[in-house]
């Protein structure tokens, strides 16, 4: 989602915005054009070039001269502009489909007025407005329907984008990232001294792809970074219900609940609290040795880690609302995460294995703590 961001992040996102040479399939100028309609197709097919591009948002300028990229300033203002008597934004969010997200941004460059409309990609599918969608070929906008190899392109981008390259904060300061972050639980992990400066941490993190320079050249954390190493995932509002419950029943059934716990902290950093947590409630029982006596769980440690990492590791991030679960019971346990799998339960025996989320799946930091 696109951030709130401060006066002084405006700047900066512009000024970065203006050191392009030229527009882009994501980036657009304007001088005063005010027409409802013309905004709408344009948020569809940034919103759409952006996804092509693998970029973040799209950005429409008004105030920048086309061609020369100079700023001569802007009467538009979003927010007295109406459409009937309808609000601008009301009219033209009720017009696309799917209703992404895009901000008006009014500020000062130069001395001149200029407004900035920041748009979310497209995902999963083009952005439409008024059932039509849209793209920017070269420096012209044009109907997605009538590139049909561009929106081929478009399809497969959507299907080999990844949830962990998505961002789940952005504009953020170093500071922000460092108190987002369980960081020394990543050098922890990856058997790697801690840096002694905070760009050398901040310079590890994006290698692994925790994180990364937004447009404004602020910090944005990815999904891959907070799912894995968040102190609290509760700070992140798409990924607060992905958080693991465990749950401890009496008896066979889910009549009566003995414990629950909802984890706070990214996968990898909590992940072997969690194991520890969940053998401290499997029962247990006793086995009468040559000698001794010996208390052996229910279930092998080993057996449950592996289940339970798989649980987090394959899931359907983009259902939202749900997250892994684990209850025991007396005389079983049952680990769920959301999503469908991807073979068919008749030949899990024989079919090839397949994956989700393969960028968590292949990173070292996942690979070491899961």
């Amino acid at each position: 989602m696109s951030p709130a961001r401060s006066p002084e992040q405006l700047a900066r996102l512009v000024g970065e915005l203006l050191r392009l040479p030229a527009e882009t399939e994501w980036l657009e100028d304007k001088a005063s054009n005010c027409d409802a309609a013309e905004i709408g197709s344009y948020i569809s097919a940034l919103a759409n070039g952006a996804a092509l591009a693998n970029h973040d948002r799209g950005y429409l300028l008004w105030g920048i001269e086309d061609g020369t990229r100079a700023v001569i300033g802007t009467d538009f203002d979003p927010l007295q502009n109406k459409v009937g008597n309808e609000n601008l934004e009301n009219w033209l969010l009720r017009h696309l489909s799917p209703q992404i997200h895009f901000v008006f941004h009014r500020l000062t460059v130069a001395g001149r007025p200029v407004v900035v409309l920041e748009i979310d990609r497209a995902s999963q599918r083009p952005v439409t407005f008024k059932s039509e969608a849209f793209i920017r070929i070269g420096s012209y906008k044009k109907k997605l329907s009538a590139h049909p190899d561009v929106e081929r392109r478009m399809w497969k981008s959507f299907v080999l984008g990844t949830f962990e390259d998505g961002t789940a904060a952005d504009g953020l300061s170093p500071s922000d990232v460092v108190q987002l972050l369980d960081y020394p639980s990543y050098f922890r992990v990856m058997k790697m001294p801690l840096p002694e400066s905070r760009s050398g941490i901040l310079d590890a993190l994006a290698q692994e792809g925790m994180v990364k320079l937004d447009d404004s050249h602020t910090w944005a954390l990815t999904n891959l970074g907070a799912m894995l190493f968040a102190h609290d995932l509760d700070e992140f509002s798409a990924l607060r219900r992905k958080s693991v419950r465990v749950i401890q029943y009496r008896g066979n059934s889910r009549v009566e609940t003995v414990k629950e716990q909802e984890g706070v902290h990214g996968y990898a950093s909590g992940f072997a609290g969690l194991i520890r947590y969940i053998n401290e409630l499997i029962p247990s029982n006793e086995v009468i040795g040559q000698a001794l006596r010996q208390t052996v769980k229910l279930y092998p440690e080993l057996a449950v880690r592996e289940l339970v990492a798989n649980a987090l590791l394959h899931q359907d991030f983009l259902i939202t609302g749900s997250g892994p679960t684990v209850e025991i019971f007396d005389d079983r346990m049952e680990i769920t995460n959301p999503g469908q799998p991807l073979v068919d339960p008749l030949r899990f025996v024989d079919s090839p294995p397949v994956s989700r989320n393969e960028r968590m799946g292949q990173s070292d930091a996942p690979q070491r703590a899961l």
